[in-house]
C-alpha cells in the first residue's frame, strides 16, 4: 500500500494527509474549493514548521513530506491510482453515502474505502458501495500527527483482512489502533458526547459558569482541556450531529441535544473555526481569550 487518497482538506482531512505524507507514504489530497486546498498547505506547512522548532523533524523530512502531497479538485483524477482511500468529508450522512457511491464506481474493486466518520454507520456506508466488506472506518483523533488513537470500526460486512490491514497500517503511523464495532458514535464519541451535553446541561440549569465547569474537570478529573472547551476544539455543529446521531440511533432521551447547544449552533456559534463558543478566541489563534455571554446559564438572564 503507497498511494493514500484522502478527501477532504478541513482539520481532519490535511492532518490525515500531513500524517502519512510525513510516514513515506504518497497523497492525492482531494477537495471540491480549490482555496480550501491551498489553506489546507499552509496548515500543513505550518504544522510541519512547529514540528521542525520542537526538534522532531528536520528540514528535510519537511520538504520530503510536502513533495508527497498533491492535491485535486476532481474526485476521479484524484481517486484515480488509491491503494486506500480515506473519506474525511463533513460530518453529513447523505454527502458520505454519496461519496462512497462515487467512490465505487471510480476505485477498482479491491480498493479499501474508509471513512473518518466521527459517528455516522460503517455498514450504511458500506451498503452503498459494490464490495462492503472492504469498507471500514479509521477515526482518527484531533490534531491528527499528535492523537496516538485511531478507532478502527468494523462495519457489518467488513472482511477480516481488511481490520487486520488497517490495524497494521495504522501501526506503521506510530498510532495505536483500537477495534470497535459498528453501532452509533463507536467508543469514543459514545462516552465522550454525553459527557459534553451534560456539562452543556450543567451550564444551560445554571449549576455553575464555563469556567467554573472546565475548572472542575481539568482540577477534579485529571482532563487536559475541560469539556466545554474540548467542545469549542471539535466544534459545536460536529457535536450536535453526533448527538443526533445518537439520539436517532438509540431512541433514548439521555442523547437529546441540550436546547443550549441547539440555540449556539443555529446563531452560529460553532467554537474555533467561527471564533466565537462557549470561549471567544483571537483571529487566527487557538488561544482562549475569555468566556462569552453564555458564561451564566441563559436560563437567568
Amino acid at each position: 500500500m503507497k498511494n493514500i487518497t484522502v478527501i477532504g482538506s478541513g482539520t481532519m482531512g490535511n492532518g490525515i494527509a500531513h500524517t502519512f505524507a510525513q510516514y513515506g507514504f504518497e497523497v492525492a489530497l482531494v477537495d471540491i474549493n480549490a482555496d480550501a486546498l491551498a489553506k489546507a498547505l499552509q496548515t500543513i506547512t505550518n504544522n510541519l514548521d512547529r514540528q521542525l522548532k520542537k526538534g522532531s523533524i528536520d528540514e528535510i523530512a519537511k520538504t520530503n513530506t510536502l513533495s508527497r502531497i498533491k492535491t485535486y479538485t476532481d474526485l476521479k483524477e484524484g481517486a484515480a491510482s488509491a491503494d486506500l482511500v480515506i473519506e474525511a468529508a463533513t460530518e453529513n450522512r447523505e454527502i458520505k453515502l454519496n461519496l462512497f457511491k462515487q467512490l465505487s464506481e471510480i476505485c477498482s474493486y479491491d480498493v479499501i474505502l474508509a471513512s473518518n466518520t466521527s459517528s455516522i454507520s460503517i455498514t450504511e456506508i458500506a451498503a452503498a458501495t459494490k464490495n462492503p466488506g472492504n469498507v471500514i472506518g479509521m477515526h482518527f483523533m484531533n490534531p491528527v500527527p499528535v492523537m496516538k488513537l485511531v478507532e478502527v470500526i468494523r462495519g457489518y460486512s467488513t472482511s477480516d483482512s481488511v481490520t487486520q490491514t488497517i490495524m497494521q497500517l495504522a501501526q506503521k503511523l506510530d498510532k495505536d489502533p483500537v477495534e470497535v464495532n459498528d453501532y452509533p458514535g463507536f467508543v469514543a464519541n459514545r462516552i465522550l458526547m454525553p459527557m459534553i451535553n451534560e456539562a452543556i446541561y450543567t451550564l444551560y440549569e445554571g449549576v455553575a459558569g464555563v469556567q467554573e465547569i472546565d475548572t472542575v474537570m481539568k482540577l477534579g478529573m485529571a482532563h487536559p482541556m475541560g469539556p466545554l472547551q474540548l467542545a469549542d476544539f471539535i466544534g459545536l455543529d460536529v457535536c450536535l450531529a453526533i448527538l443526533k446521531v445518537l439520539y436517532d440511533g438509540f431512541g433514548n432521551q439521555k442523547y437529546a441535544p441540550c436546547p443550549l447547544l441547539v440555540n449556539m449552533v443555529t446563531a452560529g456559534h460553532r467554537g474555533i473555526k467561527t471564533g466565537s463558543g462557549f470561549y471567544k478566541y483571537t483571529a487566527g489563534s487557538k488561544e482562549l481569550v475569555v468566556a462569552n455571554k453564555f458564561t451564566k446559564s441563559p436560563l437567568n438572564q
